[in-house]
């Protein structure tokens, strides 16, 4: 059976939880130590479709296996985003779940997340931060067209590490 990429509904909300907290404590893609509930990712998923961004799915077998979304580039300046001189900036955001990866599945959600973004007449660039370690990711968003446009030293620490943060854009 083939991967179906579809918009999120809160029923995927429990899977969408589950790949988020096993990236925060197994991975360094989430710079975050603290893993979230039910609630916080409800929150995430309204404030995201209430401001018209994209939450999608990757779904194999009823299951969901990945999602993505893109929003605010700068999460401070999200309360005024609508007359910020970034408005017409978004940063994607990509997860799957341990089993699945390196199986096409990010693939599928970063193109589809950008046939969204060129559907939407306001938005000009797209931006992925990538943790310089992850160079599966750095390479996945290169192949779409993505061009490093910094590396920002030791900026993050996840699991007693130092990181780099890789900032990776597309003009569309």
């Amino acid at each position: 059976m083939s991967t179906v990429i579809r918009n999120a509904t809160t029923d995927d909300l429990q899977y969408i939880v589950a790949i988020y907290n096993d990236i925060i404590k197994n991975t360094f893609a989430v710079w975050s130590e603290k893993t979230v509930d039910i609630d916080n990712r409800r929150v995430w998923m309204e404030n995201r479709q209430e401001a018209g961004y994209p939450i999608l799915v990757a779904i194999l077998n009823s299951e969901v296996i990945g999602y993505g979304s893109f929003g605010p580039f700068s999460s401070s300046i999200h309360d005024t985003f609508t007359n910020h001189g970034l408005r017409h900036t978004v940063e994607l955001t990509v997860h799957i779940d341990r089993n699945h990866r390196r199986k096409g599945i990010g693939r599928a959600l970063v193109q589809a997340l950008i046939d969204e973004a060129k559907k939407q007449p306001n938005i000009h660039v797209l931006v992925a931060g990538i943790a310089a370690v992850n160079t599966a990711s750095i390479s996945l968003f290169e192949s779409f067209g993505f061009k490093i446009v910094a590396k920002m030293p030791e900026t993050g620490l996840k699991h007693g590490k130092w990181l780099d943060d890789v900032l990776m854009q597309k003009i569309l």
